[in-house]
């Protein structure tokens, strides 16, 4: 058992270590910045399935480090929730596949509602549909899933959120965050107590 538990470690480690790295994400940090902070709009996130549980999370974290964020589900979005989007906002879709036919349905409705729309594509086929609709496209390194099966979502799930770490911590550096605008925004908690304590200090 405690091999197991140690092959199934490091080959999740080993997937995060051969995510493709390129300058794809200064491109999108670049276009997050310019949308949300320039222009005054959101990022909305948006995936099916445990993907989708992974852009909602990047939302709330984006939210709480000072980028406003939302997560529009994709089956909803057809159903009157497509609303919430605005021109001057930016799109990150996340999709395993690249084929998820909610998402690449939710491409064609979003211009068709804002025709200028950017995308920021997270997935582990960039040669897919929805890879070749991105304005920028972050590549997963598509690593087999450690579920005995190879089709739950274990891997991919684990390089997707780190993908969305690696945009938070990029934005946050970029946008000059600070622990007092961390307290403005998390009143609650110890980790809200942690940013007051730590703001006094800058």
């Amino acid at each position: 058992m405690t091999y197991e538990i140690a092959s199934i470690l490091e080959k999740e480690a080993n997937a995060v270590r051969n995510i493709p790295v390129s300058s794809n994400y200064e491109e999108a940090v670049n276009l997050i910045v310019e949308y949300v902070h320039a222009r005054g709009g959101k990022l909305v996130t948006s995936g099916m399935g445990k993907a989708g549980q992974i852009a909602m999370n990047i939302a709330t974290t984006f939210s709480s480090t000072g980028t406003p964020a939302f997560f529009l589900h994709p089956s909803e979005a057809q159903h009157g929730d497509l609303g919430i989007v605005r021109p001057n906002d930016i799109m990150l879709l996340i999709s395993n596949s690249g084929k998820t036919r909610e998402l690449v349905e939710l491409v064609s409705l979003t211009r068709g509602l804002v025709p200028e729309m950017k995308f920021i594509v997270i997935t582990g086929n960039p040669e897919s549909e929805l890879a070749r609709e991105a304005t920028v496209c972050l590549p997963t390194g598509a690593p087999a899933e450690v579920c005995p099966l190879g089709l739950t979502p274990t891997t991919s799930t684990t390089v997707m959120t780190v993908i969305g770490d690696i945009l938070v911590v990029s934005t946050m550096k970029r946008i000059g965050f600070t622990n007092s605008d961390y307290a403005k925004r998390h009143h609650g908690g110890y980790l809200g107590s942690k940013s007051r304590e730590q703001s006094q200090k800058e």
